[in-house]
C-alpha cells in the first residue's frame, strides 16, 4: 500500500492530532460496556475521584497532613538537588528543619530559589506544587525556635511514636527555614488539566 508523507506545522497540526486522538478514545470507548473487556460503562466516572484544582479548604486539610515533600534546589555547581524531607505549612508559608550538615541547607542559604513537590502518591495524586524562596531564619543551634516546630512535625508525621524519635536527638544542631510561596498550584484526580490537551475525551 502507497503511503504519503504530510508536513504539518502549527494549528493544522495541532487539528490532525485533535481530530486523530478523538477518534482513538471513542473506539476504546465503545468496549467499556463490554463485560469482555471488564470494563464500566462510560458513564461510570468515579474512578477518576474528584478532579481539578484543591479547594482552600482542601489544600488546608491536605497540607496539614503527612504528605513528604520533595525539595528541589540547586548545589554548587548548578545542577538540581532534590531531597525528602518533613515540614510544616503555617504562617503562609512551609516551615522545613535541616540537620546542621545537611548539604542542602548550604546550597540554600547560598541561592534561595526552591521548588516543593508535596503529594500522596495514590491514583488520584493529590498535589501541591510550589515555588519559592527560602529564608534561613536559624542557623544550625540547639534549643532554638525550631524545636517546638519539630516536636509538632514529628507528631504529625510518627504519631505517639514522635517523641521517641525527636527527644533523643535534641541535641543534634538544626537549621530552620521558612519557604515563602512565590506561585502555588495545585490537582487531584486521574484527567489532565485542559490546557494539556488537544481536543475533548
Amino acid at each position: 500500500m502507497a503511503t504519503a508523507d504530510f508536513d504539518l506545522e502549527g494549528d493544522e497540526r495541532n487539528r490532525c492530532l485533535a481530530a486523530v486522538g478523538g477518534a482513538l478514545v471513542r473506539r476504546l470507548r465503545l468496549g467499556y460496556g463490554d463485560p469482555a473487556m471488564g470494563r464500566k460503562t462510560d458513564e461510570d466516572r468515579s474512578w477518576r475521584g474528584k478532579v481539578g484544582k484543591l479547594s482552600p479548604a482542601e489544600l488546608e486539610e491536605f497540607l496539614s497532613g503527612d504528605p513528604i515533600c520533595r525539595l528541589g534546589c540547586l548545589d554548587r555547581e548548578g545542577w538540581p538537588y532534590v531531597v525528602p524531607c518533613w515540614f510544616e505549612y503555617s504562617d503562609g508559608g512551609f516551615y522545613i528543619i535541616p540537620r546542621a550538615r545537611s548539604a542542602w541547607a548550604r546550597h540554600i542559604q547560598r541561592e534561595s530559589r526552591v521548588f516543593l513537590c508535596i503529594d500522596d502518591s495514590t491514583r488520584y495524586n493529590r498535589r501541591v506544587l510550589v515555588r519559592g524562596e527560602a529564608e534561613v531564619l536559624e542557623e544550625p543551634n540547639v534549643g532554638g525556635r525550631w524545636v517546638e516546630i519539630a516536636r509538632r512535625m514529628s507528631l504529625r508525621y510518627l504519631g505517639h511514636r514522635g517523641p521517641d524519635y525527636l527527644v533523643p536527638t535534641l541535641n543534634e544542631p538544626r537549621w530552620l527555614l521558612f519557604v515563602r510561596p512565590r506561585k502555588l498550584m495545585s490537582w487531584q484526580g486521574v484527567d489532565w488539566a485542559r490546557r494539556y490537551k488537544h481536543g475533548e475525551w
